[in-house]
């Protein structure tokens, strides 16, 4: 069974995937382009700025070793759904374990449910919280200098709160037998934000939305548009929505089929039985 739950994981992580692909073709792929449109609106607003200074203004252009065509097709495309089936493992091999405790102590358990709310927390801990910790931008926001302090930070807080979010589960299935579901719930949960809210303060802060580009009072170039920030988080977000709801609705719907089929092998049993 441990067998099929993986092959299902990695099914619906295949499907979510591409799915999320296409939201994010559609949707967050116009953001980006006006980003790099003002990745060279700002470059030629620096030359600009250096020639009134007295400078050359050569500034040298680098060449991309893949097309931007190939990039926002290929390249998210495969890089989307490598993502999708990692995720659709893992969310796999947590439901198995999950699904081994719960099943055996409550016996009346549907798996869909657990699975269910196994992808809300997935979702919460993996992709939630680490959003509004450390919201993703788009190109040109960002010093280059700090991709490797800000690609840590994100990591730690990912790591973190999916460490965190295991233990929070564990407390709530401790306390469970003489709390009751809500409060056990409620208290994981407070323990939870706690430990993410202490983590977020300790972890540092970047703010590299590159402002208005000016010199002696004269501005060459405006600051980074706000509204494509905001527009790109939200699509980003929206996307992650999608992804985690795409698999947890196929991984549910691969455990609908595994049980009537074990409902279909027992029911000649209990016709031979009753005989």
């Amino acid at each position: 069974m441990e067998r099929k739950f993986v092959g299902a994981g990695l099914l619906s992580g295949l499907i979510a995937g591409l799915v999320a692909f296409l939201y994010a073709r559609i949707f967050i792929e116009p953001q980006v382009a006006k980003a790099i449109d003002y990745e060279e609106y700002r470059s030629h607003a620096e030359e600009e700025m250096e020639i009134a200074l007295g400078g050359t203004g050569g500034h040298s252009h680098e060449h991309e070793l893949f097309s931007r065509s190939v990039q926002e097709n290929i390249g998210a495309g495969v890089g989307t759904v490598i993502f999708a089936l990692c995720i659709g493992a893992f969310f796999a091999v947590a439901f198995t374990f999950l699904w081994a405790y719960v099943g055996r102590r409550w016996a009346e358990a549907d798996p869909r449910v657990v699975a269910s709310v196994l992808g809300l927390i997935g979702f919460v801990a993996v992709s939630g919280v680490p959003f509004f910790v450390y919201p993703p931008n788009p190109p040109a926001v960002g010093e280059e200098d700090s991709i490797g302090a800000r690609s840590s930070a994100y990591l730690t807080l990912t790591v973190v709160s999916v460490v965190a979010m295991i233990l929070a589960v564990w407390l709530v299935m401790a306390l469970w037998a003489r709390l009751g579901g809500l409060v056990s719930t409620v208290a994981a949960s407070l323990a939870y934000l706690g430990v993410m809210a202490v983590t977020a303060a300790l972890l540092p802060t970047f703010q590299e939305v590159p402002g208005p580009l000016e010199a002696n009072g004269t501005i060459y170039g405006a600051g980074f548009p706000g509204q494509v920030i905001a527009d790109y988080r939200v699509y980003a977000i929206a996307n992650q929505v999608v992804l985690w709801a795409v698999l947890v609705a196929v991984f549910a719907l691969m455990l609908g089929i595994f049980m009537q089929r074990g409902a279909r092998r027992r029911e000649p049993q209990s016709e031979l039985a009753e005989a």
